[in-house]
């Protein structure tokens, strides 16, 4: 039996416990009634796993009964859980309670209605474990979607999600920002917060304020406030959108407009958070604040605009956040923003260094250590270096006495790949923020397989884990290739220079795309292993091993075409064209399953100017 996160201290005793329907669950009279309604949610979980639910009352316990017992001299979101023969005590603070609550749904998913008697000591070693999910920069996921995302965080005990915004917010009167996009509402908005308090998951506000506002700036309406001159006459890059866009500081309405976006949207919260980002100013004095850069140093011009919006947050009530990436580099100057704020200070390598943590912790900043999924520029997501990742931050979290980990999923260059291939990644989150006692790789990928996938073999994610070994041509060489093609002349040169270190990987494409082929149809047979309610999991992996194999052969004529690339065999690009258009009617199908039409449109149109391009070789 697996339990993730693995709790502190579990002792197994003789015997088990039948949960039948006739099993009486008591909410006893001194819990809150919001851990009554988390009473009910459990039972709902419970029907879906037995076929029937326990009898859910409020007051005095009988026997052999699952009792509900509030105890808030326990540690925040402590909990004890007894199985033995005469029942089931429960006892924890409230938050606690209903982190028992599902450590006794993931026994119940394996173990069925005979328990094994047991008892489990557990808190977590981290107060603040969350999740970050980017709603901006291609996919804008549906409603129903981030329900489920909200009931798998609390699944694995998270109790943070925040939701990355430029533009896509509803912003009242400003309608340049999303006239051609499906943004998220108000309503939506704010049931999703009334949903996460529910299942005790703080929804905190995320708006980018400063740095990467690329629909805002390339307005009519806004463009003045950009840093660079004519934002709004330059043609869409997804490398332009991540370099670009950063407000002006030296202009008095750029903090008046931002202020207005962030208390509109703040509204819609709960939380007593608020993220306001200020990441990636790579623009900054190099235009409209070049003469106030020089006098007063970009220190602290970027210091002083952040510290503007941080002091307004606060007098809102909330806590501001923002990303660290740019005062690490002068760490000394987080004394000159309020005491108040939380550093978000992010690294997403493989082997990712304690640096950048141990140099704010010097400089006596509060701070969350800011993981990754690893699926961002991808068709598949790069578990491994997520666990790596993953693994050495939650570890320098815990050295440095950070008081948070945000385990971060981005959208760059259009977000394409599926967003349910991070919840892997997601789940080493959650597993290594709440137990820092951290499985090996393979172990904790056979959990996951059996406990997230109801993978009885226990081998979907080390099969899972061979597609994007076999990648030759990917998306992120897929993008920058069209990119040089069309002429986007500002990063020319470092389209040629990535792309000479992507193209390499061509040499073993005929071996790989065999590999590929093999993979689809074992991804195909381990459908017989997983339940029935996860089944529709297969389809999008399946569907990216192909998409991978069909841009490994596009890889050859690009490299052929433009690198002097020698392959033995080549493909027909005709014939290939056409391999590429029926993948994309698919591809295009999933998205439309779990988000918004968003920025769909970009990659229908990147796929397609890639299917012209093909029929165009044929020609010469």
């Amino acid at each position: 039996m697996y339990l993730i996160p693995a709790p502190a201290k579990l002792e197994e005793l003789s015997g088990s416990f039948v949960f039948s329907y006739e099993t009486y669950m008591t909410v006893e009279e001194n819990c809150s009634f919001r851990v009554s309604k988390q009473a009910g949610f459990f039972n709902d979980s419970v029907r879906k796993i037995l076929g029937y639910g326990a009898i859910l009352v409020r007051g005095c316990a009988g026997k052999n009964d699952l009792v509900v017992r509030q105890d808030n001299t326990m540690a925040k979101e402590s909990y004890e859980l007894t199985i033995s023969e005469d029942g089931i005590l429960l006892k924890g603070e409230e938050s606690g309670l209903w982190h028992g609550l599902q450590t006794l749904l993931q026994i119940m998913e394996q173990e069925g209605a005979v328990l094994p008697a047991l008892h489990i000591e557990d808190a977590p070693e981290m107060p603040n474990r969350g999740y970050y999910f980017d709603c901006t920069r291609g996919r804008i996921p549906k409603l129903e979607w981030l329900k489920a995302l909200a009931d798998r965080m609390a699944y694995y005990k998270m109790n943070e999600l925040q939701l990355y915004i430029e533009h896509t917010y509803l912003f009242r009167g400003m309608t340049e920002l999303w006239r051609d996009d499906t943004p998220l509402t108000a309503e939506e908005i704010m049931e999703l917060d009334h949903y996460c308090v529910d299942r005790g998951i703080d929804l905190v506000p995320s708006l980018s304020s400063f740095g990467h506002l690329h629909k805002l700036l390339s307005s009519k309406e806004y463009e003045h406030l950009c840093e660079l001159e004519d934002s709004n006459a330059q043609p869409f890059s997804v490398r332009a959108r991540m370099h670009h866009h950063t407000i002006t500081p030296a202009k008095p309405e750029s903090l008046e407009l931002i202020k207005g976006m962030i208390a509109e949207y703040m509204a819609l919260f709960s939380s007593k958070k608020f993220n306001l980002c200020a990441d990636e100013t790579f623009d900054l004095g190099q235009g409209k604040s070049k003469e106030m850069v020089e006098k007063l140093g970009k220190d602290k011009v970027y210091i002083g605009f952040v510290k503007e919006l941080a002091e307004f947050i606060l007098s809102k009530g909330k806590i501001p956040m923002f990303w660290g990436d740019i005062i690490v580099g002068f760490p000394e100057m987080i004394k000159e923003l309020p005491k108040e704020i939380i550093c978000l200070n992010w690294g997403y390598a493989w082997n990712q260094s304690e640096d950048s943590t141990r140099l704010m912790a010097q400089a006596g900043a509060t701070q969350y250590c800011c993981p990754g999924c690893c699926s961002w520029n991808e068709f598949v997501a790069l578990n491994w270096c997520s666990y790596n990742n993953v693994k050495r931050m939650c570890t320098y979290a815990k050295k440095y006495g950070a008081i948070g980990v945000l385990n971060t999923d981005w959208g760059d260059f259009l977000h394409m790949n599926h967003p349910d291939f991070s919840r892997t990644g997601m789940i080493y989150g959650a597993a290594f923020s709440w137990n820092s006692n951290i499985p090996e790789l393979d172990d904790i990928n056979r959990q996951i397989s059996r406990l997230e996938f109801h993978d009885s073999s226990e081998n979907f994610l080390e099969i899972v884990g061979r597609i994007p070994e076999n990648e030759c041509y990917g998306w992120f060489p897929a993008c920058l290739y069209m990119e040089m093609k069309k002429g986007i002349s500002e990063f020319m040169e470092s389209y040629v220079r990535d792309l000479n270190n992507e193209l390499p990987k061509l040499k073993e494409v005929d071996e790989k795309n065999r590999k590929l082929i093999a993979l689809k149809k074992e991804l195909l047979d381990q459908v017989k292993y997983l339940d029935s309610d996860k089944r529709d999991l297969v389809w999008p992996y399946v569907a990216a091993a192909e998409g991978i194999r069909i841009f490994n052969e596009i890889g050859k004529v690009a490299a052929a075409a433009d690198f002097g690339y020698e392959f033995d065999t080549m493909p027909d690009t005709w014939q290939l064209a056409k391999e590429l258009e029926i993948w994309l009617y698919h591809y295009k199908e999933m998205y439309r399953s779990v988000s918004k039409q968003g920025e769909l449109h970009r990659i229908e149109k990147m796929v397609c100017w890639y299917g012209d391009y093909l029929r165009d070789c044929t020609k010469n």
